[in-house]
């Protein structure tokens, strides 16, 4: 089976298609033959954040693009038109009433290519930005009409639990997987899942305010560093940590060394939610109240303790979760999945706190936005969730896993 998997949630383009072969949720071969992502990080990064209707208008420039790159990658894109009746044209036009722009790329498109046979396509509903996520729906109905391809709705979240699929053979072999609690932390989302098969999940505990990737990105700003602020405070964290840790411990302890911590908010707290607003307060007034904390060369200390503040609660919550839950493995998945401090530190605290608990992550290239978790979710979602008729298909921008 060829799956075609979309994703414009927020600020990446992609398009994914991707072979499987199996029944059900018992998978024999995942083959990835495109994963293409367009990001729109430059255009986002002057503004400190990504703007809806700016990222809907780039989500239209680059859907084709990206669509027929990865039908070339694939082998599946064929160099001769699809002529389209006026029925077909008029479809289209109520399709893409909103997207004229794309609409145009689209009809551009069709007089010198189509595509050779997909038997699925999966695209992401929500949650996420609106715009953005009407965009792509649009061009999956498109594709989904014309082709007469069966069109699969997809929740983000779960896609990115997903990921955990992705090449990686450990857990495609795993007989004794679930329960699981699964966290899904990233820009937009922190969420605390227990899963006890595939169709049953129930959502522990969310955050009540900013996500923890959220609070990369405003850490960030506060410290004059460029968005996205999670990648960034990793590296300066790293810093501190390779000038600290050359006899394989910290030398000094740096809360002492310059009587600089902050709070690990709720992390005490007997419900699952989390909150990280309160965190970025408390650095900002930390500034305000010592000046010299701005000098750069205490940037490094400052992004360590953010980083540190942010894994210890993550962890934290999610190791104390497994335990009530009798969690036989714990599952990491979104953009913060990629940050190499929490995936080491939930290893280190698993391996001590629940040994015979299996820990996974997806790869780095999976934790971002990508089509190829998107086609693997509507394969998931097949045994139980019906296909729709592309004119069903809409966006909900608060949708819930479960």
């Amino acid at each position: 089976m060829k799956i075609l998997g979309i994703d414009t949630s927020c600020d990446e383009t992609s398009i994914s298609i991707v072979e499987i072969r199996g029944k059900n949720f018992q998978i024999k071969k995942i083959k990835i033959l495109a994963n293409i992502i367009s990001s729109q990080v430059k255009i986002h990064k002057k503004y400190g954040g990504v703007f809806p209707f700016l990222a809907k208008r780039e989500h239209q420039k680059n859907l084709i693009p990206v669509f027929k790159e990865a039908l070339k990658e694939s082998f599946l894109l064929e160099t001769k038109g699809k002529k389209i009746t006026e029925k077909e044209s008029e479809i289209l036009k109520k399709i893409f009433k909103k997207d004229e722009e794309l609409s145009k790329n689209f009809l551009k498109f069709l007089e010198n290519y189509w595509f050779k046979k997909i038997d699925l396509i999966g695209i992401t509903i929500g949650p996420g930005l609106e715009p953005c996520l009407w965009t792509g729906i649009n061009f999956a109905k498109a594709i989904s009409f014309l082709g007469k391809i069966k069109i699969t709705p997809v929740n983000h979240i779960k896609a990115h639990i997903y990921a955990n699929w992705l090449e990686n053979k450990e857990i495609l072999k795993e007989k004794n997987l679930f329960p699981a609690i699964a966290l899904v932390v990233s820009g937009g989302h922190t969420e605390l899942i227990l899963m006890k098969d595939f169709n049953k999940l129930k959502i522990l505990g969310q955050t009540r305010d900013d996500a923890a990737g959220e609070c990369f990105d405003k850490v960030a700003r506060i410290l004059g560093l460029p968005y996205p602020g999670g990648p960034e405070i990793e590296k300066m964290a790293k810093k501190f940590e390779l000038s600290n840790l050359k006899e394989k411990k910290l030398s000094q302890d740096y809360s002492l060394k310059l009587n600089f911590s902050l709070p690990r908010p709720m992390i005490y707290h007997k419900n699952y939610d989390f909150s990280f607003s309160g965190l970025k307060t408390a650095l900002f007034y930390k500034i305000k109240e010592n000046p010299k904390l701005k000098n750069k060369k205490y940037l490094p200390i400052i992004c360590f303790e953010v980083q540190q503040a942010i894994i210890d609660v993550l962890i934290s919550k999610t190791i104390k979760a497994a335990k009530e839950f009798g969690a036989n493995s714990i599952i990491l998945g979104g953009g913060v999945a990629a940050n190499e401090k929490l995936k080491r530190d939930f290893k280190l605290k698993i391996e001590k706190e629940l040994p015979k608990a299996k820990f996974f992550s997806p790869l780095p290239i999976f934790c971002t936005d990508n089509g190829a978790m998107v086609a693997l979710a509507a394969f998931f979602d097949l045994p139980f969730k019906k296909t729709k008729k592309y004119d069903k298909i809409i966006a909900n921008p608060n949708l819930k896993i479960c």
